[in-house]
């Protein structure tokens, strides 16, 4: 997920039509995806149906949940692909995480699973901790893929076993690092790990300040270590699953709309339509082609393990803000600096403790 605005109005594709048409049937293989109701999540779900995948809907209940799979089910009856499975999921609630990848487990143990997309996140809302006691970007963002991708992983290493290989695809986003203040220095901090929920730096109620995008800058960039240090472990093992990392660019999805309403960017609540579609004109790209750093990690051949996908802007690396990766070319960015050697050994324990499950691999 990255800097979004409204989802009317917004560019035409670019890059999407073209890269699709690239893509190779996904007939005999299974895709869970998480925060598929809308945007990124709901075309790389269309996407994969549509080239042949069996699609696993993990999202919260809802009616947007309802629709989507609606929606999804005539994808794939169309594409004469298996019809989709939904498996409740939210990520604000550990149980209901551990419910989903126990479900997971039963139903595909045999066929295994290729393809994982923790998608999902929220972006910057208010200081507020979830039932477990985490804040709750955190724990929307990573905390809960990272228990989710834990409960995964044999049935990922089956799938490697079956059909050559599988991947964990991570959705990261620009704002993994950020312009935050002089003391703000975007490095991976534990606090925001632990169960400190409602206890992180408050509400600013401001549009890309503040503490609310303090703690959504660390969870971005949680999403970035945490397929580090899986690959780290991975390659260590010798296996054949992939983790790879995407970053989406801004595009006019449902993320601010959300953000707004769960606390985040008051400032600007009052813009008219009209402000956010000259936005979207200006500084984004389409929510199709937003979805092809996810599409290149999830599904094209040639990705590798470790791989970071996104607009390419300056190419990454650079440790600062770019506002150029809003939009343009799709590649492999350079290597994320604040996701050292450090950072990925800290975010495993720490994210081991606060969930209370050992990942081994």
């Amino acid at each position: 997920m990255g800097l979004c605005g409204s989802s009317s109005g917004g560019p035409s594709n670019a890059y999407f039509d073209e890269y699709v048409n690239t893509l190779p049937s996904m007939k005999g293989k299974v895709v869970a995806i998480t925060g598929c109701t809308s945007g990124t999540g709901r075309i790389f779900a269309r996407v994969c149906a549509k080239n042949g995948a069996k699609i696993v809907m993990l999202n919260r209940a809802s009616e947007r949940a309802d629709d989507a799979f609606q929606f999804i089910k005539g994808v794939a009856f169309k594409a004469q692909a298996p019809a989709p499975v939904f498996i409740p999921c939210d990520l604000t609630s550990f149980k209901s995480v551990r419910a989903a990848g126990e479900h997971l487990a039963k139903d595909f143990s045999g066929l295994g699973l290729d393809v994982l997309c923790n998608n999902a996140g929220l972006a910057g809302v208010e200081d507020k901790a979830t039932e477990d006691g985490c804040d709750i970007q955190m724990q929307t963002n990573h905390l809960s893929h990272f228990m989710l991708t834990a409960y995964c992983m044999p049935l990922l290493e089956k799938a490697a076993s079956l059909r050559g290989e599988a991947r964990i695809v991570n959705h990261s986003s620009l704002s993994r690092v950020m312009e935050l203040g002089p003391m703000w220095d975007n490095t991976l901090q534990e606090k925001y790990l632990e169960k400190n929920g409602g206890k992180l730096g408050g509400s600013s109620g401001r549009m890309l300040q503040g503490g609310d995008f303090e703690r959504y800058q660390q969870s971005k960039l949680a999403n970035v270590v945490f397929t580090y240090a899986l690959n780290d472990r991975l390659q260590a093992k010798g296996s054949k699953v992939k983790a790879l990392v995407a970053h989406p660019g801004a595009a006019p999805t449902q993320g601010i709309p959300n953000m707004m309403s769960g606390g985040g960017g008051k400032d600007v609540v009052m813009l008219p339509q009209c402000a956010w579609t000259l936005v979207a004109h200006m500084m984004m790209q389409s929510q199709e082609d937003a979805t092809i750093g996810i599409l290149r990690s999830g599904c094209d051949p040639a990705a590798k393990s470790g791989e970071f996908y996104g607009p390419l802007g300056l190419g990454g690396g650079t440790g600062k803000p770019d506002a150029s990766e809003n939009r343009g070319p799709h590649g492999v960015l350079k290597e994320e600096p604040f996701a050292s050697a450090e950072a990925r050994a800290l975010l495993w324990t720490a994210s081991e403790k606060t969930i209370g499950t050992r990942f081994a691999l």
